[in-house]
């Protein structure tokens, strides 16, 4: 077992880096500027809480630590393993989901239960289900690939263990993880050659359920009116939404510096975990604001241009997998800040790898690491074949698709 988890790591190309140093420096950017906001956000609470200004920071730094632990080891792992062991990772995902559920084991947060007690720390279990998924989902798009090209049977199979973990969150509740697994699984079956007429079809349907979900609570009913406005109840359904806002209108072009925030002060709840971004706002301005949206624009990116690459090196579990963490670490990104602004209604969803929070730290680590290992194995792949060579995961038979393509030929 250890010699599988350690075989394969070879030098790669002479004057090559055997990681991707601008995908590096922009998560390494976002995890140090997340401590720094965290510190700034949570000392006021955590004193007049915990009895300790730096609680938060403390634990957060702790995860720090781990998070950089799991990046090593994971980075260390073939991704073999991963394809290997997708529909039992899945499996694993369900089951922490079905024990959230379960009273005495979960616990429960300003009434959601989302959490698995573990000691001194919880565990988030729809990070890990976002997680596996996707390796589930990649490992099924390379098996059946032409299935998804020629037909809906292909399209429709995945949407089951999606349908299965979709009502276990919604029963949490956790809304904004649902919508960020069903756009995630949508976009990796788009990639993979679904027709554009079947995903007009899905994202209507798709759209259609999430309008519905919306809706069938009274409470995320009235987050969506106050959504509308949120100075018509600036005290009462629109507080957090006008509370943000008003850190944003204090921080100006420039900031007021940090540890100057006001809205941290007791007035914008959540400062340290979903509205991390509206202190940042405020203490840094609108050039800190677009300089933290810029860096997620080059994560995002580096993602799908490895993920691209390996595209084109007939590494298609690879391809996938590079999509799919691309797509959740865009969503999440995307539904936080739009929340912290005021273009989305408000939702409990957690700024990748700047917001407090262990499990949403350790695996969004995990998922660099392994974009970071899919990277090092297709620069070997590329230093020992030569970019026109035969690749590893290219197929050599099978069933022809829509337009005489090999089942797992892209588009």
């Amino acid at each position: 077992m250890i010699r599988t988890l350690w075989r394969n790591w070879q030098p790669v190309a002479p004057g090559t880096t055997p990681f991707d140093p601008w995908l590096l420096m922009a998560a390494v950017c976002l995890v140090l500027t997340g401590f720094v906001m965290i510190t700034s956000a949570s000392m006021d609470v955590a004193a007049e809480r915990y009895g300790g200004a730096f609680f938060f920071s403390i634990r957060h730094g702790v995860f720090m630590v781990m998070a950089l632990i799991t990046a090593v080891i994971v980075s260390r792992i073939p991704v073999a393993v991963w394809h290997r062991y997708g529909p039992h990772l899945l499996l694993i995902g369900a089951l922490l989901l079905l024990l959230v559920l379960v009273p005495g084991v979960g616990r429960e947060v300003n009434g959601s239960r989302r959490w698995i007690g573990l000691g001194p720390v919880n565990l988030q279990a729809s990070e890990l289900a976002k997680f596996f998924m996707v390796l589930y989902l990649s490992g099924y798009l390379v098996r059946r690939l032409s299935e998804v090209r020629n037909g809906w049977g292909g399209v429709i199979k995945p949407t089951l263990p999606l349908g299965a973990l979709v009502v276990l969150l919604i029963l949490e509740p956790d809304y904004g993880a649902a919508v960020v697994l069903m756009g995630t699984v949508m976009g990796m079956i788009f990639l993979g050659g679904m027709r554009f007429g079947q995903f007009l079809v899905v994202v209507g349907v798709a759209s259609a359920l999430t309008a519905l979900l919306a809706i069938a609570q009274p409470y995320r009913l009235e987050r969506l009116k106050s959504f509308q406005d949120p100075w018509a109840d600036p005290f009462g359904a629109g507080y957090q939404l006008s509370q943000a806002q008003i850190a944003f209108g204090r921080g100006d072009w420039f900031g007021t510096g940090l540890g100057n925030s006001v809205q941290k002060l007791f007035y914008l709840p959540e400062a340290h975990t979903d509205f991390v971004f509206s202190v940042l706002a405020e203490e840094f301005g609108l050039i800190g604001a677009l300089a933290v949206i810029a860096l997620y624009v080059l994560l995002v990116a580096r993602i799908f241009l490895i993920g691209r690459q390996a595209e084109k090196q007939k590494a298609f579990f690879m391809a996938y997998s590079c999509y799919g963490f691309g797509f959740i670490f865009a969503g999440q990104a995307l539904i936080n800040i739009g929340v912290n602004v005021g273009a989305l209604p408000t939702k409990g969803l957690t700024l990748p790898l700047l917001s407090y929070g262990g499990s949403s730290l350790l695996v969004c680590a995990a998922m660099i690491a392994i974009v970071q290992r899919i990277d090092y194995e297709l620069k070997c792949q590329r230093a020992a074949q030569g970019h026109g060579g035969k690749q590893k995961d290219q197929p050599t038979s099978g069933s022809r698709g829509r337009r005489g393509r090999n089942r797992e030929q892209p588009a």
